[in-house]
């Protein structure tokens, strides 16, 4: 299959599978006689995989190395590793979630405010407190 038949099966660019390539994160194919990559079934699920990790915001190397073990048939390092990368990444969701949660609650507290005519500059003052407590 060549880059192109690829990335649009994958949803990708042709870019982005060169770029994994070139940072060794997906092994180079083997080039057809015409002189064009021509990707394999393998290929195909290894980089289904390491896109797949990334729809999930694990870091780049991350994926790759997940990715990796994987297609060296190591997958039930892989389900480990990822039971523990799912597990931090929803922490760090739910303090972002937090994050958010407050910061939509300030901005209700300034539009209420503006709404009943008081002037912005009171209202987006935060007390040291305030920045303690809910530190963004």
């Amino acid at each position: 299959m060549q880059i192109g038949t690829l990335a649009r099966r994958l949803g990708t660019t042709p870019d982005t599978i060169r770029f994994y390539e070139r940072r060794g994160l997906l092994p180079r194919p083997e080039r057809a006689p015409n002189g064009y990559r021509d990707y394999q079934s393998l290929d195909v699920e290894r980089l289904r995989l390491l896109m797949g990790l990334r729809h999930l915001d694990l870091p780049l190397d991350q994926a790759a190395e997940l990715s990796g073990l994987c297609a060296a048939g190591r997958c039930d390092e892989v389900s480990a590793e990822l039971k523990v990368a799912i597990g931090a990444k929803r922490a760090d969701l739910r303090r972002r979630m937090d994050e958010l949660t407050y910061l939509d609650g300030q901005l209700a507290h300034l539009e209420g405010g503006l709404a009943a005519g008081q002037p912005p500059r009171p209202l987006i003052t935060l007390g040291k407190e305030d920045l303690d407590d809910h530190p963004l």
